[in-house]
């Protein structure tokens, strides 16, 4: 319970930057810059946000081994990809297929390598020795 509750804290936090971010890269930064470019600049804000979220998850609701760390991010995760789907399907009336296919391109390529990342910052947030030994700055 208190893994889950914690993932859907962490989606949470970092789904709404992104959803922000989102809308103000696809209103005026791609227009400026294109599609790869405002992917790669939104990309750095978001993993730090993941990094920052993940430390004060996992203080938060204590959790205490890398494997809680590491459900925490998968369950995050799997929230994150079913949230952007319902999305594609609301804002764009994608299927879920076309969604799916859609992962294909360069600049959502990256963005899913992006997720990937945030699914694993919790467990790497959570250090090497497998415990949080020290406090999470």
């Amino acid at each position: 319970m208190r893994v889950g509750t914690a993932a859907v804290t962490y989606w949470a936090i970092v789904f709404v930057l992104g959803f922000v971010l989102g809308t103000v890269r696809v209103l005026w930064i791609i227009p400026l810059v294109g599609l790869m470019p405002a992917t790669l600049l939104e990309l750095p804000i978001m993993l730090a946000a993941s990094w920052f979220a993940a430390g004060w998850i996992l203080r938060r609701f204590a959790i205490a081994t890398r494997r809680e760390a590491l459900t925490l991010g998968v369950l995050a995760f799997a929230i994150l990809m079913a949230a952007e789907c319902a999305l594609a399907g609301v804002l764009s009336g994608e299927t879920p297929a076309q969604w799916l296919a859609g992962l294909r391109q360069p600049h959502a390529l990256l963005g899913l390598a992006g997720q990937a990342v945030f699914a694993l910052m919790p467990w790497w947030r959570a250090g090497p020795s497998g415990q949080l030994g020290k406090p999470i700055p």
